[in-house]
């Protein structure tokens, strides 16, 4: 399959309304919306409006709120996914500086997207496309909206400290937290330049 069901927003729920005011009744016309929103961490990520409100969104927050407006409207074959991946200078040339600098060919990153069935769809900026991690996925599991805090984080602090031990990394936790941190801030701060 490499399509996935369109539909009309017909619930009157409270993020397919936000959705319809704004003039915006199919998912496809939804989802294309918040791709071309920037890149950008939003300040209050338990609220799944926010990517709305603050008009920018992540990975995290812009496919939560993708999949409840998929669940308002009983489309239960969009699932919403975590993944880790190697983000490194062949999908994410942007860091490579940095990624040299601290003498590292990746770091495992997490990423949010949604699948339909084995398609996967990913509405994280206008450029992003599944071949940016698909080939370097190293695992990926189904959470709810509500997982992309706390949870999300853990999950990813606990694989990045596996693999530390695992590849006999030179850092700490925290040092390669802070790294993956810079990496982060170097592709929000190119994503918004090239809005």
């Amino acid at each position: 399959m490499d399509y996935y069901n369109d539909f009309n927003i017909t619930s009157n729920q409270d993020v397919s309304t936000l959705f319809t005011e704004r003039e915006l009744f199919t998912f496809s016309d939804a989802a294309l919306y918040i791709k071309s929103l920037p890149y950008k961490r939003n300040s209050n990520k338990n609220d799944i409006a926010c990517v709305l409100k603050d008009s920018y969104g992540t990975c995290s927050t812009k496919h939560a709120l993708l999949h409840q407006l998929a669940i308002e409207n009983m489309q239960g074959d969009f699932k919403l996914m975590m993944g880790i991946y190697k983000m490194g200078t062949k999908n994410t040339p942007r860091i490579a500086s940095l990624l040299a600098e601290y003498e590292l060919d990746y770091i495992p990153e997490a990423h949010n997207y949604l699948k339909y069935h084995n398609l996967i769809l990913d509405f994280t900026n206008k450029k992003s496309s599944p071949r940016d991690f698909m080939e370097e996925l190293l695992e990926e599991r189904e959470i709810t909206p509500l997982q992309i805090t706390d949870f999300k984080a853990n999950y990813h602090k606990s694989y990045i400290s596996r693999w530390l031990k695992e590849e006999d990394i030179p850092y700490s936790e925290k040092q390669l937290w802070d790294i993956r941190e810079k990496c982060i801030k170097t592709l929000s701060e190119s994503t918004l330049v090239s809005q």
